[in-house]
């Protein structure tokens, strides 16, 4: 049964074939990057690949730009292996391929994955023969899974999350889910309960390590860089960033605003960052249609004192969006969009906010909650209320920059704990890391 699952979902991918060039084309009429090297989707690969070195070859596979971020300590401790392995890094978006490019440059190779068609992701393995592959936090496909264990390359899952609501997802495919999750050479989650969901869906050696993405370090450029922006808007103009919106979250943003402005400080500048790209325009053409005064981060343009809005429009600039923010509320969690990715603001030090819907990142939520780091609010209402409440007072405001910087030195460590599970599995034992490796 399972094999004829993987046989009609293999189907599905065949009937869809002829029209993944034309999604490519649409979203790189935004985004140019879908434009580039379409032929990888597929398994064509023109240049000549670093596997050609002796050594070992790891894989990445990191799917957009915030695994991409959150992969960095791993990275660091590849790079001070004696001697070093060589790198491949894939990704599927070109926020993902534009951010490993920022962080690593030409100290790893990139590549798209290939779509999950048989005789794709079997030419991305004959091409690269890599030693192993890390995939990165849920990116589980059931083709390259197959095909990577009949090819010997053991796969491991880290950084692994797995809500209650995608557990039950897969757990009614279970024909596909449940032999993918056994064939996996490992599991490094991020939570117990991670582990347990992954552990009750099949998957077999699983440890926990910790949330990578609490060892990320913030670049001194884009500390420079948030500066350099806050000094643009203003020295004592109170910022609120409202970052990482999905389609919808905007308006509710905007409308809360229009009722209860009167509850922000004069002069207030709201930051509205757009999670995805393609949705800079749209976000440009509702401000102008609902005639906010705003301005376009785009071409770092001066920021006039009538402008109420800064439209993030910029790639790459998260952390200093942050940086020059007083109070950042993190979206994805105003409607049941499972949330984004908290740990960022807090790691800067910005007293941070969410919404009520943060499935995606139930434990780090709650637990940055409960420690005084992060506050939930129930609605675009109560979020421009609380942001107020926190701009107009500074004592507030650096209690919880301070509980910050307690919750964030708590919880490091994730990156070594992995390392220490991860290094002898793949090939690079411990004994020929370098010195000062350990962090």
């Amino acid at each position: 049964m399972a094999r004829l699952a993987r046989r009609l979902y293999t189907l599905l991918w065949w009937l869809v074939l002829p029209l993944l060039p034309l999604r490519l084309y649409w979203r790189a009429r935004r985004e140019p990057g879908y434009g580039t090297q379409v032929g990888e989707r597929f398994g064509h690969y023109a240049y000549t690949p670093q596997r050609e070195r002796p050594g070992t070859l790891v894989w990445i596979h990191a799917v957009s730009a915030g695994e991409t971020r959150a992969i960095a300590p791993l990275v660091l401790h590849l790079r001070r292996c004696d001697p070093p392995p060589s790198i491949l890094m894939t990704h599927m978006t070109a926020t993902g391929r534009e951010a490993g490019r920022a962080l690593f440059g030409d100290t790893v190779v990139q590549a798209w994955l290939p779509y999950d068609i048989p005789f794709a992701v079997r030419r991305f393995l004959a091409r690269f023969r890599p030693d192993a592959g890390l995939l990165v936090e849920t990116e589980l496909w059931p083709n390259l899974t197959a095909a990577a264990s009949r090819a010997g390359v053991p796969l491991f899952l880290v950084n692994a999350r797995l809500s209650e609501r995608s557990a039950r997802g897969y757990a009614r495919i279970g024909l596909l889910s449940r032999p993918l999750l056994a064939s996996l050479a490992g599991v490094a989650a991020q939570s117990e309960a991670d582990g347990q969901r992954l552990r009750a869906l099949g998957a077999r050696e699983v440890t926990v390590t910790g949330n990578l993405k609490f060892d990320v370090s913030v670049p001194d450029a884009l500390r420079k860089r948030g500066d350099e922006l806050r000094s643009a808007i203003g020295r004592d103009r109170p910022v609120l960033v409202v970052a990482s919106t999905r389609d919808g979250e905007e308006a509710l943003v905007l409308d809360a605003l229009a009722r209860g402005d009167s509850q922000l400080p004069a002069r207030t500048l709201v930051i509205i960052v757009p999670r995805h790209p393609q949705r800079f325009d749209a976000v440009a053409a509702l401000l102008r249609d609902r005639g906010v005064p705003y301005v376009r981060r785009s071409g770092s343009p001066p920021v006039p004192a009538d402008a109420r809005v800064l439209l993030g429009d910029s790639m790459g600039e998260m952390f200093a969006y942050y940086a020059a923010a007083d109070v950042a509320f993190v979206g994805g969690s105003l409607l049941p969009l499972g949330g984004q990715n908290l740990i960022e603001p807090i790691a800067i030090g910005t007293p941070t906010l969410i919404g009520p819907h943060t499935f995606n990142f139930a434990q780090a939520s709650d637990a940055a909650v409960a420690s005084g780091a992060a506050q939930r609010v129930d609605d675009a209402d109560e979020l421009v209320r609380v942001a107020g409440l926190l701009l107009a007072d500074a004592h507030s405001r650096e209690r919880m920059r301070a509980n910050a910087e307690a919750f964030i030195a708590a919880h490091r460590g994730a990156a070594d704990r992995l390392w220490t599970w991860l290094a002898p599995r793949i090939g690079v034992p411990a004994a020929r890391l370098s010195p000062g490796a350990g962090g």
